[in-house]
Order: structure tokens, then C-alpha cells, then sequence
């Protein structure tokens, strides 16, 4: 896939920035928790007052479509159960077979975030969210989305479990389509040893008029210090109406303790 000649120097900046912070002093509260790679959402907040930031790349294939981004969300949480996500995509290149080449910024996405925390190992959440329409109209749909996403997250011996089910009323749909998207998600994580662990989710939506779409992603991540977590992955379709292939990278770090 082609894509923009600066993203490889970008996301090494980005990596380098991301890597300086293992040699930063570190309270012993301060572990960072990421969200990314996976589509599902654990119901558990960031630590209070620490503000994170999630940054990657990511590259998809549906036939003869191709499409870069560059996806983030920053994280900050009031208190254990009360927290606000912004999110979208800093910027997207992509192309619809033969035609020309559109690139800019994403839509913008704003989550207000609850959680019900039952025990250590075991917690629900839910999320309200808006897309805002930052993206121009050729690369996203120039209308605002809502969705509310209903969270169920389980320890299990060493195995951690992140179940998503979510609605999504879109702003734009084609004729013929429903403007109602379903969407659920599972996903399945366990360390490895003491720094690095892996990622297993099945996750998919359907609309009516609209094609289904399903997918398997597998990630591995790294964490060489509590404040850095490092990713990298892919995620393959198993139905038509699916991205083809993705292949996908980031980190997830602190920015500031706030409070």
C-alpha cells in the first residue's frame, strides 16, 4: 500500500518521544491504561488526574481500497468512575480504486465515560459518545453520529475479558440503508511475562441495508516501563463487507499528572 513519505518519520518520533518517558521518575500509581489496540473498551478509567495519550498508525485494504490514518484518543478521568475521552483521527489518506487521492483530518469523536466497579476483577461501564464532523465531506459523511456503548469487563485468572455492546444512530446513510448501527465486540487478553502480553477479539456490526461486517484481531503489546505501552498487530475480514486486511501500531503514554 502506498502511503504518505512522512508517516515512517513521524510515528519514529512519536516513538522516541513515547520512549523517553521510561526513564521518568514514576509514582507508584501512575501505570498508564491503554484502550488501543482492540475495538472493545475495558470499563476501567485511567488514573485520576493523568492525563494519557493514545497515538498510532493504521493501514487498511478493502479490494481496491486503500486507507492510512492516524488514530488517537486522549484520556482523562475525574475520579475512578467518572471520565471524558476525545478521540478521532489526526490524519487520513486514502483512495476508492483508481481515483484521485484524498488526505486531511478525521472526524472527531467526544465520549463522556461511567464505571461501575463491583470488585477488582470484575467491573461495567458504559459510554456516551458524538462524532463531530471535523473530516471533509470526501473523506467522512459531514454529519454527527451518536452511539451509547454498554461495557462488561472480567478478570479471569490471568486472562482479561472486555465485552462491548454498543448502538450507533448515524447522521448519514444511503437510500435504502437504516441510519440504526449494532455493534459487540469480545476481546481477550493475558501477559506473557513480565513486560509483554497478547490480544485476541472477534468484533462486528450490522445495519439494516447495509453490508455486515466481522472481524478477528491479534496484537501483541510491550510495556518496558509502567508509563509506556507499545502495539502492533493486524485484524483480518472474514466477510466481504469487511476491510480486507489492517495492519496497525501505536503507544500509549502520559502527557501531564493534572492533579
Amino acid at each position: 500500500m502506498s502511503v504518505p513519505k512522512f508517516l515512517p518519520h513521524l510515528a519514529l518520533l512519536c516513538l522516541c518521544i513515547a520512549a523517553s518517558t521510561v526513564h521518568a521518575q514514576q509514582a507508584p500509581d501512575d501505570a498508564v491504561t491503554p484502550y488501543r489496540p482492540s475495538v472493545s473498551s475495558p470499563a476501567q478509567l485511567p488514573v485520576p488526574g493523568q492525563l494519557e495519550l493514545e497515538l498510532g498508525g493504521l493501514h487498511t485494504r478493502l479490494d481496491d481500497d486503500r486507507r492510512a490514518s492516524l488514530p488517537y484518543t486522549v484520556k482523562l478521568a475525574f475520579n475512578e468512575t467518572w471520565g471524558v475521552l476525545l478521540g478521532g483521527e489526526a490524519f487520513v489518506s486514502e483512495r476508492d480504486g483508481g481515483s484521485p487521492r484524498k488526505q486531511g483530518l478525521g472526524d472527531t469523536t467526544v465520549e463522556l465515560k461511567h464505571a461501575f466497579l463491583v470488585s477488582p476483577a470484575t467491573a461495567f461501564g458504559v459510554e456516551l459518545g458524538a462524532k463531530v464532523p471535523t473530516a471533509r465531506k470526501v473523506i467522512g459523511s459531514g454529519r454527527a453520529d451518536y452511539s451509547i456503548n454498554g461495557i462488561y469487563s472480567q478478570d479471569i485468572a490471568s486472562v482479561h475479558m472486555d465485552s462491548n455492546l454498543n448502538v450507533t444512530r448515524m447522521g448519514a446513510a444511503d437510500a435504502g440503508e437504516g441510519r440504526v448501527q449494532t455493534g459487540a465486540s469480545v476481546s481477550l487478553s493475558l501477559p506473557l511475562d513480565e513486560h509483554s502480553g497478547a490480544t485476541g477479539e472477534l468484533s462486528g456490526t450490522r445495519r439494516p441495508g447495509a453490508g455486515s461486517t466481522a472481524q478477528v484481531l491479534f496484537a501483541t503489546t510491550y510495556s518496558p516501563a509502567k508509563r509506556l505501552a507499545i502495539d502492533f498487530g493486524f485484524a483480518h475480514g472474514l466477510n466481504r463487507a469487511s476491510p480486507k486486511w489492517s495492519f496497525f501500531s501505536g503507544f500509549v503514554m502520559p502527557l501531564a499528572r493534572l492533579w
